[in-house]
């Protein structure tokens, strides 16, 4: 675990070593960059000829602790994209770990434009990297950039540079062309709309793991849609809102006389999704009995309708989704660890929208157009747009909703704005205001403004206050309950809370 600098290596770093016959006296990027930051190793790149470069890594290796690697890549060109979008991009597939805990640091200023351009190309869309720049007048720098790509325009913009870029990345990474309904550009959805197109290719069950609201149906669907089966039937059933008693019928389908009330033969979802895909969202709130007798349909694709004899066969695969930690269900008896297992194959977990740095700014915009298309026919309505004020307040909220509670409040305030735009009020009267969970100190969101002193200063106020009281207003019990040494520690905490 560590940080490890990437960089090319350019013409100034180059001259900075003494013995070279262009010395210019300075130490360039390289070096500057090294001198000033502590790395665990830096890994250069580079296309001058090897004899060029092996004085000045041997040169560099003696002036800084780090450790230095060197690496050749033959380009035809040193502008031509494709190229360097390749020898780039392999070496951060090589060096970018998560597992390990890496940290990559990439300094931009070696090299020429294209290069750097394909540093934040690759930086802005696929993995998750930090910037740096180094100057003569200005030195080392952290730099930020004021903007966000998503990696679904990655094709386009590599068109509008060297057509072949687009070959490459269209050989590079799984086609995410049905995923586009899916907005982001957070490096963590990106990598699970990849793996979930990886997914599709292969006819495995796949369960989606999520809060309510972070797109579990749309990656589903996406997942159907880009598999073998995307010309045959994608059904939804909600496991949740079918009440026990007709459980099995929606799932296997009925005989008429089965029960009362079933006066027709019913098929269940397993047979209506026959050759295509079954939805089986919620999955987490299936009864128990019913696990059992979905698991045999999910072991050899055989079912029998309530009040029948008679077997089917189904060619079904499964999609379930849930916002259960089904693990902790198992472990309290409520799931059963062999179903799990047979689903659990392909595993995507959703990141909360809190979580998806990135995000909020380019799903507002998303959402808020499709909010002024859909209600553009509607009498007298103004299309809008949306302040900085109000997209502060979308930026300071936790979104405990996720997706589905911004679309949500994105309508309400276009109901309530008068005029073409939605301000700050307008966007803070369509916030819903949810009680707090109790019990949930632990699972506070962290940024949005927490606050952890506050936090435990709160948890403090209460437990001297009910101290206080259960005590009867006496100092030394209150300090006993509380575990205090002595009632000095109690008197302190009665004068900073204002408790009487």
């Amino acid at each position: 675990m560590g940080e490890i600098l990437i960089s090319w290596i350019g013409g100034n770093d180059l001259q900075a070593r003494p013995e070279h016959p262009e010395h210019h006296k300075g130490l360039g990027p390289l070096f500057a960059t090294l001198k000033d930051r502590r790395f665990s190793r830096a890994h250069l790149i580079y296309n001058y000829p090897k004899k060029e470069v092996a004085p000045y890594l041997k040169w560099l290796k003696t002036q800084v602790d780090t450790e230095i690697q060197g690496e050749y890549v033959k380009l035809t060109s040193p502008t031509d994209f494709a190229e360097i979008y390749q020898a780039a991009n392999a070496t951060l597939k090589q060096l970018w770990q998560p597992t390990v805990g890496n940290k990559i640091s990439i300094l931009l200023s070696p090299g020429t434009p294209a290069m750097q351009a394909v540093w934040i190309l690759l930086g802005k869309t696929r993995y998750p990297v930090k910037f740096i720049q180094s100057s003569t007048q200005q030195g080392v720098q952290d730099v930020n950039l004021p903007f966000d790509i998503a990696a679904e325009f990655l094709p386009e913009l590599a068109m509008r540079s060297a057509g072949q870029l687009t070959e490459l990345m269209a050989n590079t990474s799984p086609d995410t062309a049905q995923f586009d309904s899916i907005i982001s550009q957070n490096p963590t959805m990106q990598r699970l709309k990849e793996r979930a197109a990886i997914l599709a290719a292969r006819d495995v069950p796949v369960l989606i793991q999520g809060e309510t609201g972070t797109g579990k149906e749309l990656f589903a669907r996406a997942i159907h849609n880009s598999s073998a089966r995307s010309k045959q039937p994608f059904i939804a059933l909600n496991c949740g809102a079918i009440p026990k008693e007709l459980i099995d019928s929606a799932l296997f389908g009925h005989v008429k006389g089965a029960f009362t009330g079933a006066t027709n033969n019913h098929k269940g979802v397993f047979e209506q999704a026959d050759g295509g895909t079954l939805f089986l969202d919620e999955f987490g709130e299936l009864p128990l009995d019913a696990q059992v007798r979905l698991l045999r349909v999910l072991q050899d694709g055989s079912l029998t309708r309530v009040g029948d004899s008679k077997e089917h066969k189904v060619d079904v695969r499964i999609i379930a989704a849930t916002h259960k930690d089904l693990t902790q269900a198992i472990a309290d008896h409520q799931f059963r660890e062999d179903l799990y297992y047979r689903v659990a194959i392909g595993v995507l977990p959703l990141p909360p929208l809190r979580e998806r740095e990135g995000d909020l700014n380019l799903l507002t915009d998303n959402l808020l157009a499709n909010i002024n298309k859909e209600a553009s026919t509607q009498p007298g309505y103004k299309h809008k747009n949306i302040s900085p004020g109000a997209r502060k307040v979308i930026l300071n909220h936790s979104w405990a909703g996720n997706v589905r509670e911004l679309h949500a409040a994105l309508l309400r305030a276009t109901l309530w704005s008068a005029g073409d735009q939605i301000n700050e009020a307008d966007m803070g009267e369509s916030m819903l205001q949810t009680p707090q969970k109790q019990g949930g100190v632990m699972e506070k969101t962290l940024g949005n403004g927490f606050n952890i002193q506050e936090l435990i200063d709160g948890i403090e106020h209460h437990y001297v206050e009910k101290a206080w009281q259960q005590s009867g207003k006496h100092k030394k019990q209150a300090a006993d309950l509380l575990g205090y040494n002595n009632y000095q520690n109690l008197d302190k905490r009665l004068k900073k809370y204002g408790i009487e």
